[in-house]
């Protein structure tokens, strides 16, 4: 029997803790082994919430369905699980439109950069009381919040980093992950066909002779292109990930540093 997304939340707790207690004992080879065990169980978190997404998504079979009354917070968690990359507003806002038969207006970026504050001082208030938290993606280089750019704080630091190559990297995993979700829609939808093919358009070998944007076709394009470029950027945020482990408390790590301007620098 599959483990209740419930159960996965209070495991993912558990081994906060647990990982946090390994570090503070100094004991570095039991917490590498946690973060793992973490790591699995956050996969596992989000892919639940993805099959439960799913099952509602075929109750509604064949129409497509009906915005929920939930918040926009949950909208923008919904959207970002689905992509499963850092996004901006905009296309935050047409994911959701097109998956999930909301409305874009309800998601502007004025809100989610409030929405953001919000949830920082939540966590320094009370840590980890939420399942999740909507955070910031970091630069690279300077370990700040990257503009414009949310993430999800269950997932690993490096995949909240953004390197040289990472907006390029994380839109071609955007491109993968909605059209493979396009391909189980119980019906052809144009909100996520016009998303798709605008994924399409600038992807080269995505955009079929006639002009069309088959699913299977900007997964094989988007894929191809993703080869070339996955290693050096993985190696690069692996990188500017250890370098926020060893100088960034944990707050900082979801939310970002501040940057100071040094005397004498300026």
């Amino acid at each position: 029997m599959a483990e209740s997304i419930e159960n996965i939340e209070r495991r993912i707790e558990e081994l906060r803790a647990a990982v946090r207690r390994a570090v503070m004992a100094r004991d570095l080879a039991r917490a590498r082994a946690l973060r793992a065990e973490l790591r699995s169980a956050e996969k596992d978190w989000e892919q639940s919430l993805t099959d439960l997404t799913d099952e509602a998504e075929l109750d509604t079979a064949p129409s497509k369905p009906q915005a929920p009354l939930v918040s926009v917070r949950e909208q923008v968690h919904h959207a970002l699980t689905l992509l499963s990359v850092p996004a901006a507003p905009k296309l935050i806002a047409e994911v959701h439109a097109a998956f999930y038969g909301a409305s874009a207006t309800g998601i502007a970026a004025g809100k989610l950069t409030h929405l953001r504050r919000d949830e920082e001082r939540s966590f320094r208030t009370a840590r980890h009381s939420r399942p999740y938290y909507l955070c910031s993606a970091l630069t690279a280089e300077h370990l700040a919040p990257a503009r414009g750019l949310l993430a999800i704080s269950t997932w690993p630091l490096e995949r909240r980093i953004i390197g040289p190559l990472s907006p390029r990297v994380d839109f071609l995993t955007a491109a993968i992950r909605v059209a493979e979700r396009a391909t189980r829609m119980p019906k052809e939808d144009l909100g996520v066909t016009r998303l798709l093919w605008r994924f399409a358009a600038t992807i080269p070998g995505a955009v079929e002779p006639r002009g069309a944007a088959s699913a299977a076709t900007v997964v094989a394009a988007a894929q191809a292109e993703l080869n070339v470029h996955v290693a050096a950027d993985q190696s690069q945020r692996e990188e500017a990930a250890d370098r926020a482990r060893r100088q960034m408390d944990e707050p900082e790590q979801l939310f970002g540093s501040r940057l100071r301007v040094l005397r004498g620098t300026a």
